[in-house]
């Protein structure tokens, strides 16, 4: 009997592990997914569309998504800074498509507070249906392509290259400005020294 009690503690706590594995395994579905885009993944549409639209859940207020174009030859497409109508939907002017297939890669943070980024790919071909301005976006002023978004260069240096290297220069300066400074009053102090 009584290693039959010594067997149910362990059995006991092994059981309640399991439910918590099993329970707080299962994937947390984001709100804010992708639902709905023009161009959306897959789509064939005619060149000369300049917005672009992506709707999701509901976002996060004050955020500024993030949405970066790549052409069929691999160039980047100039995208004008994104704005967010209703809460969900995320319009961007877009130097007009060319022909070819093109890449759409976004970053976006959900009302609670996931940052979510994935990419998708459309075609752009003649002969295929135009694709209007949605009708999200036709109330907002859209930045043009190429102004009021995010700089990829800082002083001539790549965005995340100037963002380590600036940092870096301030902390050498600093420590030789204290090293300077040390050993000046160092020699001072060993010529007061001199003097006795």
């Amino acid at each position: 009997m009584r290693g039959l009690r010594l067997l149910r503690a362990p059995a006991a706590l092994l059981g309640c592990l399991c439910v918590l594995l099993v329970l707080g395994g299962t994937p947390a579905y984001a709100h804010s997914a992708l639902k709905d885009a023009i161009p959306g993944p897959g789509a064939k549409v005619a060149p000369g569309a300049d917005v672009v639209a992506l709707t999701f859940g509901r976002l996060k207020s004050g955020t500024t998504p993030k949405i970066s174009l790549v052409g069929s030859d691999g160039a980047p497409v100039p995208v004008g800074r994104p704005r967010v109508a209703d809460d969900s939907v995320v319009c961007a002017a877009v130097t007009p498509l060319r022909a070819g297939v093109a890449t759409l890669s976004y970053s976006i943070v959900s009302a609670d507070g996931d940052q979510q980024s994935s990419a998708f790919q459309f075609e752009v071909a003649d002969g295929a249906e135009s694709v209007a301005t949605p009708s999200a976006c036709k109330g907002l002023s859209l930045a043009a392509p190429g102004n009021g978004g995010e700089s990829d260069t800082i002083l001539g240096l790549g965005r995340t290259t100037a963002l380590v290297a600036f940092p870096v220069t301030g902390v050498v300066v600093v420590g030789g400005g204290v090293l300077v400074v040390r050993t000046m009053r160092g020699r001072r102090l060993t010529g007061r020294d001199a003097c006795r």
